[in-house]
């Protein structure tokens, strides 16, 4: 699987005013966090970032945090509370995306975290879904593709992440489903969703309701319609002028 590079440096910069400033001049600030390790303070560059955000799926992808290692003062690291040394083989750390905090009104990236992890040791992490094909029943039957499931949760080595769980569906007819215990994955791959579980369904298609028919004898009610009423003259009286013209004899 490929791995991704992302440099950072050590950050000195702790609390909202300070991180603010730094994002002025064109960092984002970010957090490594580790098992039996303090988390690390790190800033980022806004502008690779962005551009590996842009570029490429980046959850549940390895990314390389490349750290320069600054010799900040106390021969340490800038952490939450306490310092400490930067190990030599520990500049390159292998990470993946914990959360990426986005601003509420332009929706710019505000914040990263990441977690450490062991190239080694099986992780579990989501993968998408991705459908190959088109299925006989949306082809010929007129049904339609509906995802159920769109990512799954595996277990494996960081270095045999798949990029996706591709499905073949274009074998599937108007009401069949794949289940989770019908996807086939990559050797050292392991599946942890129920195996019954439906993640691809074809859907029969929407009928349109038809007007009610009239039964036979059964008289259509037409909406009622309200008519200016009219005054009839009793024999004997003359009608009432209309307003505006004189009663004239003929």
């Amino acid at each position: 699987m490929k791995e991704l590079v992302l440099n950072a440096e050590i950050r000195q910069e702790i609390g909202r005013g300070k991180t603010k400033g730094l994002r002025d001049k064109g960092f984002i600030p970010a957090v490594i966090y580790a098992d039996g390790k303090n988390a690390l303070a790190l800033k980022l560059s806004h502008r690779q970032l962005v551009q590996l955000v842009h570029q490429h799926r980046i959850e549940g992808v390895i990314i390389n945090v490349n750290i320069k290692d600054d010799k900040p003062e106390g021969n340490g690291l800038a952490s939450f509370g306490q310092s400490h040394k930067l190990e030599n083989n520990h500049k390159s750390r292998p990470c993946l995306i914990k959360e990426i905090q986005y601003g509420p009104v332009r929706g710019e990236i505000v914040h990263v975290d990441f977690n450490q992890i062991s190239l080694t040791k099986a992780i579990k992490v989501n993968i998408p879904v991705v459908a190959k094909g088109e299925p006989v029943g949306v082809k010929l039957e007129g049904g339609s593709l509906e995802y159920i499931l769109w990512e799954i949760e595996v277990e494996c080595l960081p270095t045999n992440i798949p990029k996706a769980i591709e499905v073949d569906v274009s074998l599937l007819k108007l009401r069949d489903s794949i289940h989770i215990k019908d996807i086939v994955v990559p050797e050292g791959v392991k599946l942890l969703n129920d195996p019954g579980a439906i993640v691809l369904s074809i859907i029969a298609p929407m009928k349109e309701e038809a007007p009610a028919e009239v039964l036979e004898g059964e008289v259509k009610q037409e909406p009622e319609v309200i008519k200016e009423k009219k005054e009839v003259p009793v024999e004997g009286e003359t009608a009432p002028a209309k307003e505006g013209k004189e009663n004239k004899p003929h």
